[in-house]
């Protein structure tokens, strides 16, 4: 892929190119179209995706996707698309997935060339699967959403994170966190496949329920918006069937640009991050320095047996 034909930092900029991907032709439009309120465009977005391919392919790698497209920039109303346009290239890889009313055709995103036209698509966020087309109906991670309600703050959900972690940890389960990009925080627990998503849900809905027991003041589980005041709500709700949450490394369409990034568990305990710490415009620099400290996600595959024994 020849980067000079992609504006950036001033470079000409030709607004339909093809270029080279991976072996294939993606097509660019656009590309000067605003996305973001700072000035960022669909060239940043086309670019931003090329340059993080070789450390976000190996997490969406296998999972069906879900689009959410933003063909406005963050002023327009985005939308989600499940199904794979008929005008895709036919390089795109399909897998049909049977829901109770119709069969979706998802794509599945496994090389630089899908990811790229994902983005040409005005993809911003990388919406994937919590489970692999190898076995699409017992997921391979587990994920807590900590999700500040109104009057609560992002330290509270670093605090709710810790205990999270914890209980976790006395059931010999290892835990990964990265910011959502947005307000809140995502713990993630990479699993054997064995179980459904109902007893996955079941299993992170008892870990949540510990919380609140020891934390009511700060924590809750209540479903009714208006009812979680000053709380941290840790939605287990997440992991059901087909649902889907911006993957670690995706863009999120908040000023700024934010990045859903993974933490180390020492950063979380600091206390001194904030949503918007980590951007498009410095999560290059952070993975030169650190790397990406999310890699046992793919490898650390861990059992809820020591939970379903007490459920």
């Amino acid at each position: 892929m020849a980067r000079q034909k992609i504006q950036w930092m001033g470079c000409d900029l030709m607004n339909e190119s093809y270029v080279s991907v991976s072996g294939h032709e993606v097509k660019l439009t656009n590309l000067d179209k605003s996305l973001w309120p700072e000035g960022l465009t669909k060239a940043h977005l086309v670019k931003y995706y090329w340059d993080m391919a070789p450390y976000i392919l190996p997490y969406l790698f296998n999972r069906p996707l879900v689009m959410k497209r933003y063909p406005d920039g963050l002023a327009g109303e985005p939308f989600y698309q499940k199904e794979c346009p008929d005008y895709a290239p036919d390089w795109i890889l399909r897998c049909p997935v049977e829901h109770s009313e119709k069969v979706v055709h998802y794509i599945i995103c496994n090389d630089a060339a899908t990811l790229v036209w994902l983005a040409n698509q005005t993809c911003l966020e990388m919406h994937p699967w919590l489970a692999r087309i190898e076995n699409v109906e017992c997921p391979d991670i587990a994920v807590m959403d900590l999700d500040p309600s109104a009057g609560a703050t992002f330290q509270d959900v670093l605090e709710i994170a810790l205990m999270v972690k914890e209980a976790l940890a006395q059931f010999g389960l290892q835990s990964y966190p990265k910011t959502s990009g947005a307000t809140g925080l995502h713990i993630f627990v990479p699993l054997v496949p064995i179980h459904a998503y109902k007893t996955v849900a079941q299993s992170m809905r008892y870990i949540a329920e510990l919380i609140v027991n020891i934390n009511p003041g700060k924590a809750t589980i209540e479903r009714k918006v208006n009812q979680r005041q000053g709380k941290v709500y840790l939605d287990y709700l997440q992991n059901g069937r087909g649902k889907t949450m911006a993957f670690q490394y995706s863009l999120r369409p908040f000023p700024g640009a934010p990045v859903s990034t993974p933490l180390a568990w020492e950063e979380v305990e600091a206390m001194n991050i904030t949503p918007a710490s980590f951007t498009i415009n410095n999560i290059f620099s952070r993975l030169k320095a650190k790397g990406d400290i999310f890699q046992d996600v793919l490898t650390n595959k861990q059992k809820l047996d020591p939970i379903l024994k007490l459920l």
